[in-house]
């Protein structure tokens, strides 16, 4: 031990005293403690309220926020763009050709793309450009009105069923019961059997087994809706039990509405396609996608750009439908609003 405390010592140096105290007295004077600082130091800033009352994130409401969130949302952006440049399509297209959609040409059977028929031309000599959008027109209607008649039934019966409950929510529910344990496209076949082919056949048959998801879906939303204070408030102002539903508690859902809307569109046109294919939708000359697939089939080995062409269009836009219906599905989502 004594060994080691010498060798410390001689590795240390050794600061003469006097050199020792005019350090001290330096550092003292570089660095000043609290007792050497004065009031004249230091300078007031006082509060910026403009600053301190100034918002963070600018205010928006909830379809302002839900429309940022969509532009966000690479995948539902795009197809939103895709289906409006097919619903434009779909109504001016034909209007600006110069071919009509039942005009045939014999020089122009199973024609392929060309800068006279950008997408060929069918069996008979038909353009196809102008049979697609014109097709276009007949599957996006229906797809849209019925979807659109499904969901306006299905809230407004929902509502009451789960507003009431009661009887009237048992038996709707046993009806509901009863068309789910019966498949869709059965009821739909046995309807148009009936009724004849035709557009006002189709949205018929739609609507009859189409309507029941979105009953369940708004039941159980008003259900759970009905207890909350803003419910309570009206009841006791005493508004009508219509004016409750219709004002106050569908309001509250219309976000999950309109993503169920989206989402039913595809099945809505899907279902029209495959009427039309089997011979039970839109009757020819009248054209739809499904009727131009089922002509395609007919010449699959010879032109096979007759089925290709109606297949490309019925898939992007059922797949478009379909994204911008999972974008709208987290742009209405309450959970997810102001996390970005």
């Amino acid at each position: 031990m004594s060994e080691l405390k010498s060798d410390r010592n001689e590795q240390t140096p050794q600061i003469p005293e006097e050199e020792l105290t005019a350090q001290t007295v330096e550092e003292v004077q570089a660095d000043p403690t609290e007792e050497d600082l004065s009031p004249e130091d230091f300078e007031i800033i006082g509060k910026n309220l403009e600053k301190m009352e100034s918002i963070s994130r600018p205010s928006l409401t909830f379809w302002q926020e839900a429309w940022r969130r969509i532009r966000g949302n690479r995948a539902a952006f795009i197809s939103l763009i895709l289906l409006i440049i097919y619903g434009l399509l779909a109504i001016f297209a034909p209007m600006l050709s110069q071919y009509g959609f039942d005009q045939q040409d014999a020089y122009s059977m199973r024609a392929g793309f060309s800068l006279e028929h950008w997408l060929g031309c069918d069996a008979l000599g038909r353009d196809l450009w102008v049979r697609v959008w014109m097709g276009a027109r007949v599957s996006l209607t229906i797809g849209l009105l019925a979807a659109i008649i499904n969901s306006l039934i299905g809230t407004v019966l929902g509502g009451f069923c789960g507003y009431y409950g009661g009887k009237l929510d048992m038996i709707v529910m046993r009806i509901i019961d009863v068309i789910y344990g019966i498949p869709s496209l059965i009821v739909c076949i046995l309807v148009m059997v009936v009724l004849g082919s035709g557009v006002e056949s189709l949205i018929i048959a739609m609507v009859i087994v189409g309507w029941t998801g979105t009953c369940r879906f708004t039941r159980g939303e008003v259900y759970r809706l009905k207890e909350q204070e803003f419910v309570l408030a009206a009841q006791v102002m005493g508004e009508p039990v219509a004016t409750i539903i219709i004002r106050e508690l569908i309001p509250n859902i219309m976000g999950l509405l309109i993503t169920n809307l989206t989402m039913a569109i595809p099945g809505a046109i899907f279902q029209e396609a495959f009427l039309s294919y089997i011979g039970l939708g839109i009757s020819p000359p009248d054209a739809s996608w499904g009727v131009l697939a089922k002509e395609g089939t007919k010449m699959l080995q010879v032109a096979p750009h007759i089925l290709y062409v109606p297949a490309f269009f019925i898939c992007t836009t059922v797949l478009a439908l379909n994204q911008l219906g999972n974008g709208l599905r987290d742009a209405f989502d309450p959970r997810l609003r102001g996390t970005e």
